[in-house]
C-alpha cells in the first residue's frame, strides 16, 4: 500500500479504507458480503503464499504461516473466524495489517477498491446487529447499491491470542495515590471489547470511568461537564480529570475529539491520552498535531494506568 496524504493530515475527522468481501455458501445461494479495514492497519495486498503449518494453533481459522521478508506472518481465514463457508470463485486475496504491534494477514475472496470517507458516514451498529454479530462489527457505512462493515480486527486477534490481554495490576502505591486523589475519567471507545478492557484496568486502579462509545458522544458529554462547570460554578476538574480515547470512531474520531478540546478555551486544559491499535512512529504525529497529551499503543495498556496518574497529577498541580 502506497501512503496517501490523508497520512499527513490532522483532525480532518476523515479516514481511508480498503474494501474487500467475502463469497460465502448459504442454503438460499451464494452470497458476496461487504467489509472494510482502515487503510492505516494495511501493510500490503498479496496474492495467496506458499504456507506453512503451525503446530497446535489455537483456532481452525488459522491456515499456517508464510515468511514475508524475513518475518512470519500467521495467516487467518476471514470467512472461517466469522462462521461462514467460503467458496472459491476467483483468486483470493491476502490482506497483511499490522496493529497493536503485531502482524498479521487474512484471506478474503477480493479486495475491491479504497474509499475516501468522513466518520460521520460510518454509523454506530445497534445493539441488535452487535449481538448478532458478536461484536465483531464497529462501524457500519451505507452505500447506494451496498453495505460495508468495518470490522473489529482488534478483537479478531485478540480472540486468537487472549494471552495478549493480560496486564499487571499497578502498585499497591499507585493505586492508593489513585484513590486519594478521586481520578475522573472519561473514555471513548467503538470496540465493546476493548472499551470494556480499558475501562476494568481503569477501575481496578481506582478511577472513576465514564465509557462512551465514540467521540461523538464524548464531546457531547464534555459539553455537559463545561455546562454543569459554569451553573454550578465549580471547577471543571470536579466533574472530569482526563479523557482516553481511541482514534477509529464513528461519528467523530479522536483525532477530531482532541483537536475540538484543545481548542475550546475552558476545556483545553484538561489532559487527552489517545490510545489506539494504529499509534505507530508513522502517524504518531498526527496525535501531536492536535495537541494529544500523550499517546498509548493498546499495546502498550500495562502503562496506561501510570499515564493516567502522571497526566492528572501535572493538571490538578497547575490548577491549585
Amino acid at each position: 500500500m502506497s501512503e496517501t496524504n490523508i497520512l499527513l493530515e490532522s483532525g480532518t475527522n476523515e479516514l481511508e479504507i480498503v474494501e474487500f468481501f467475502l463469497d460465502e455458501k448459504r442454503s438460499s445461494g451464494d452470497y458476496r458480503g461487504f467489509y472494510g479495514i482502515n487503510v492505516a492497519k494495511v501493510l500490503e495486498i498479496l496474492q495467496m503464499p506458499e504456507l506453512t503449518d503451525m503446530p497446535e494453533v489455537s483456532h481452525p481459522a488459522v491456515l499456517g504461516a508464510f515468511n514475508l521478508r524475513e518475518e512470519i506472518i500467521p495467516l487467518i481465514d476471514l470467512a472461517s473466524w466469522l462462521g461462514k463457508k467460503r467458496i472459491q470463485k476467483e483468486v483470493p486475496k491476502v490482506i497483511v495489517t499490522e496493529f497493536n504491534r503485531t502482524k498479521s494477514a487474512f484471506l478474503v475472496s477480493g479486495v475491491t477498491r479504497i474509499h475516501r470517507i468522513n466518520w460521520k458516514e460510518v454509523e454506530a451498529p445497534t445493539g441488535y446487529v452487535s449481538s448478532l454479530t458478536l461484536n465483531s462489527i464497529t462501524g457500519v457505512v451505507k452505500f447506494t447499491d451496498r453495505i460495508i462493515f468495518i470490522l473489529d480486527m482488534e478483537k479478531i486477534c485478540a480472540d486468537l491470542n487472549p494471552n495478549a490481554l493480560i496486564v499487571e495490576e499497578p502498585t499497591p502505591v499507585l493505586k492508593k495515590e489513585i484513590k486519594r486523589r478521586a481520578i475522573k475519567a472519561l473514555v471513548a471507545d467503538d470496540s465493546t471489547m476493548a472499551r470494556k478492557m480499558i475501562t476494568g484496568i481503569l477501575e481496578k486502579a481506582g478511577v472513576t470511568v465514564t465509557p462512551l462509545e465514540n467521540g461523538d458522544l464524548a464531546w457531547q458529554q464534555l459539553l455537559n461537564y463545561k455546562k454543569t462547570s459554569a451553573e454550578r460554578n465549580i471547577p471543571l476538574q470536579e466533574l472530569v480529570d482526563i479523557v482516553v480515547s481511541d482514534i477509529e470512531m464513528p461519528a467523530m474520531d479522536g483525532h477530531s475529539l482532541t483537536r475540538r478540546i484543545k481548542e475550546d478555551s475552558t476545556l483545553k486544559a484538561l489532559p487527552v491520552i489517545l490510545c489506539s491499535s494504529i499509534i505507530t512512529e508513522t502517524l504518531h504525529h498526527k496525535g501531536i498535531a492536535v495537541g494529544a497529551d500523550d499517546q498509548v499503543s493498546k499495546a502498550e495498556l500495562g502503562e496506561l494506568v501510570a499515564r493516567v496518574n502522571t497526566l492528572t497529577k501535572k493538571a490538578q498541580t497547575a490548577e491549585a
